[in-house]
């Protein structure tokens, strides 16, 4: 995330580098754009091809799996109802919000910030599942 953020000042600047370039020259920018293209496409195929034939990798021997309490297996299966519940029901609660929402924009485009209000809120249930699942596996 951070070379992304870094690296898109740079971005920029060449994109209204190529902008001034192809205003000002035309067909000779362009063909220069192009062969950039070319060697960009040639950079990525040997990269490709090394990544392809390099050798395999050797992760660490896998560690001891831990030991479960013999009562783990109920938190951990209500974390999952939690989650899945929460899910279904943010889903379901969506899907008419949303389709209310969208129909009532269409009447009265001012509404757009209270209806995008009420379709955040029935978001908040899967948050809330959620919520529920980390607490239990904590406790677990």
């Amino acid at each position: 995330m951070i070379a992304w953020l870094l690296g898109s000042p740079a971005l920029l600047a060449v994109v209204f580098a190529a902008a001034f370039l192809l205003r000002r020259n035309g067909r000779a920018a362009l063909k220069v754009f192009l062969a950039l293209d070319a060697v960009l496409l040639v950079a990525a195929l040997v990269v490709l091809v090394v990544a392809m034939t390099g050798g395999a990798a050797e992760a660490m021997p896998p560690a001891a799996p831990p030991a479960t309490a013999p009562g783990n297996w109920a938190a951990l299966l209500g974390a999952a109802i939690s989650v899945v519940g929460s899910s279904i029901g943010a889903a379901i609660a969506v899907a008419y919000t949303g389709a209310a929402a969208l129909a009532a924009l269409s009447e009265r485009p001012e509404l757009f910030g209270r209806a995008m209000v009420i379709v955040g809120l029935a978001e908040g249930i899967a948050i809330y599942g959620l919520i529920v699942a980390i607490v239990l596996i904590g406790r677990a």
